[in-house]
């Protein structure tokens, strides 16, 4: 995904706008009808919070400056030598009606779709940006995952609810990164994001453990000045890195409680091919790239 970083006025920004405009008329990508959005309207008046009452959780939302659509907020402690991480997810089913104009223009869409410099939601604004989004004071339903660590950032136990919750603040990733390494977080959160780094970086073992390969490209960015494109990369801050694997954690726990409820689908991946590590290695001598023959591909790609 390349995304544009800035645009002004000029001829290139117009250009850009009237492309992005035309795909998504050719990918037949419209906007929400009438009916859609006054059923939205209505269940964000209405929607009926649950009993569980988590509201005392300080869990904080981490995402790109300027984000409305929050839907995911955490809560990391420690647990004797482990750990308790608390990841409450926004819970839009509250507010769809099974059958209705909005159940069924959102399971027509399937998911988000994020373009250049845009994106086209899964559910109307007064929802995802609204009504629905775990933002900062506002008490809201989610389904809150409750994962237990142990020392070594290994599964315990996993267990999910729905309950009503509440973020105590808004942050983004420049920001908090800037924060933990001066060590000048606010006391309200500053064991949350500490604790971060830490499960952070053992979740990250486990995956060079087992085998997994993580690749951190850098990020494309397009600068669009008067008639000038100017493609910038950036480097992801090693907090996104470790938020990232908070939720894939969750989703492991997810697979973990369908696998012995015997429910759901669940996508795998075989083995890779002996052939193609072989040939993964003579490529990387072709390009002078300097793999131990000790390291197995997983700790060479977290190495590079």
């Amino acid at each position: 995904m390349i995304r544009v970083a800035h645009a002004d006025d000029g001829v290139a920004a117009q250009s850009l706008r009237r492309g992005v405009a035309a795909l998504q008329a050719e990918l037949e990508v419209t906007d929400f009808a009438a009916d859609v959005l006054a059923e939205a309207e209505r269940a964000a008046a209405s929607v009926v919070l649950p009993d569980n009452d988590q509201t005392a959780i300080g869990f904080v939302t981490i995402d790109p400056p300027g984000s409305m659509d929050l839907d995911q907020a955490m809560h990391i402690e420690r647990n004797g030598g482990g750990y308790t991480i608390r990841y409450a997810i926004a819970d839009l089913a509250s507010f769809v009606t099974a059958g209705g104009a909005l159940d069924i223009e959102v399971n027509k869409r399937g998911l988000t779709l994020y373009g250049a410099d845009s994106s086209v939601p899964l559910h109307p604004e007064v929802l995802s940006h609204g009504a629905a989004s775990l933002l900062p004071d506002q008490i809201r339903p989610a389904l809150l995952w409750r994962t237990e660590l142990d020392a070594k950032g290994a599964i315990v136990s996993t267990h999910v609810e729905r309950a009503r919750v509440k973020s105590i603040a808004r942050l983004d990733y420049a920001s908090v990164q800037t924060a933990l390494d001066n060590d000048t977080l606010p006391d309200a959160y500053a064991e949350t994001i500490r604790l971060l780094k830490e499960v952070g970086e053992l979740r990250i073992q486990q995956e060079i453990d087992r085998g997994g390969i993580t690749l951190n490209l850098p990020d494309q960015e397009i600068e669009v000045v008067g008639e000038e494109w100017r493609l910038n990369f950036r480097q992801q801050l090693p907090i996104e890195e470790w938020n990232a694997q908070i939720s894939l954690l969750t989703g492991f726990g997810a697979a973990n409680l369908m696998l012995g409820a015997k429910v759901g689908l669940l996508r795998t991946l075989p083995p890779p091919d002996p052939r193609d590590i072989d040939r993964l290695r003579r490529t990387a001598a072709a390009l002078g790239v300097d793999w131990e023959p000790r390291l197995c591909r997983s700790s060479y790609a977290a190495s590079t």
